[in-house]
């Protein structure tokens, strides 16, 4: 008998600590399916929980035909189909996704265990960009998509799962990736990357405008979920910057590096009065092209930080 096997037989006697070691490899990645899923961090922990809980009391049902992360992803999937439809939350067709998320690249990373191709590929299903484009689809077809293009499913598979055809998954499919279009996905941060990022820091704490602006693409857009309202043209990006954080006294709000999504990320922080400690105030996201920042996502969440692992709260000046 299995290692796997003997936890298996375990947890079905209703050992907790058996289930627990049993799907423990497990629950990184059906994380991450639910926030492909659900396009949000906090969505994403509530559904995990329900996935565990549905599991652990249909475990008598695992007949082992298929690997357990096969069934336990059928699971993921049904929980997440049965969330959004519970919420009424509705494809979203135009405007921003008011509920989206960042995701902290260091528990992307326990899913890779450090290959490079396999670190490009998770970052890529998770791309900012990605997550958007699959919040715009009916849910069917964001699942038959993520399943099949991301999971590696076969149609069939799929098909099975949400209780349909495979002409008719092959038809969802084809359907959601025309409205999904091509999305940009994040790349590695070569060295000319880091000094952009480098250099954005340092003219943010500089409060320097002209060289923020310097280091943003001509078309550069500023988005801050879950306002819809978005901010396009390098001008009106560094113009925003300049008058409306801290009524433009950046140096005010200092940055911790970080990382979310395959992107370079900052958590800013708010001053309190006099030398009062600074508090966690949101999550930066930036995407890069050749021609500068083009994209700046805020998240301002303070109960974000704790994902990044991020004191909330850091000495004042």
């Amino acid at each position: 008998m299995t290692v796997e096997a003997a936890w298996l037989s375990a947890a079905r006697q209703g050992d907790g600590e058996a289930f627990r070691h049993l799907v423990g490899p497990h629950l990184r990645a059906l994380h991450v399916h639910c926030y492909r899923m659900l396009g949000s961090y906090h969505d994403a922990e509530e559904a995990s929980q329900e996935v565990l809980l549905r599991a652990w009391r249909a475990l008598d049902s695992f007949e082992g035909r298929a690997p357990l992360r096969h069934w336990l992803i059928r699971i993921t999937t049904t929980t997440c189909l049965k969330a959004i439809e519970r919420s009424g939350r509705q494809p979203v067709i135009a405007g921003e996704v008011a509920f989206l998320e960042p995701y902290p690249d260091r528990l992307l990373d326990e899913l890779t265990e450090g290959d490079p191709a396999m670190v490009a590929e998770t970052r890529e299903s998770v791309a900012l960009a990605f997550v958007v484009a699959l919040q715009r689809l009916p849910a069917t077809q964001r699942a038959t998509l993520v399943l099949r293009d991301v999971l590696g499913w076969s149609a069939l598979e799929v098909a099975d799962l949400l209780e349909s055809s495979v002409p008719a998954v092959n038809s969802s499919l084809q359907r959601a990736r025309g409205t999904l279009g091509t999305p940009g996905s994040p790349r590695s941060l070569d060295r000319r990357d880091e000094d952009v990022l480098g250099r954005f820091v340092q003219a943010w704490q500089r409060c320097d405008i002209p060289a923020l602006a310097a280091l943003l693409h001509e078309d550069a857009v500023l988005r801050m979920p879950p306002e819809e309202a978005v901010i396009r043209g390098r001008d009106q990006v560094a113009g925003f910057f300049a008058t409306v954080p801290a009524e433009g006294r950046l140096d005010r709000i200092p940055l911790t590096v970080t990382r979310a999504n395959g992107h370079p990320a900052v958590a800013a922080y708010l001053p309190g009065k006099d030398t009062a400690p600074y508090r966690a105030y949101g999550v930066i996201v930036l995407t890069f092209t050749p021609g500068g920042i083009d994209s700046i996502t805020g998240f301002p969440d303070p109960t974000l930080f704790q994902f990044f692992e991020l004191p909330e709260v850091r000495p004042g000046p």
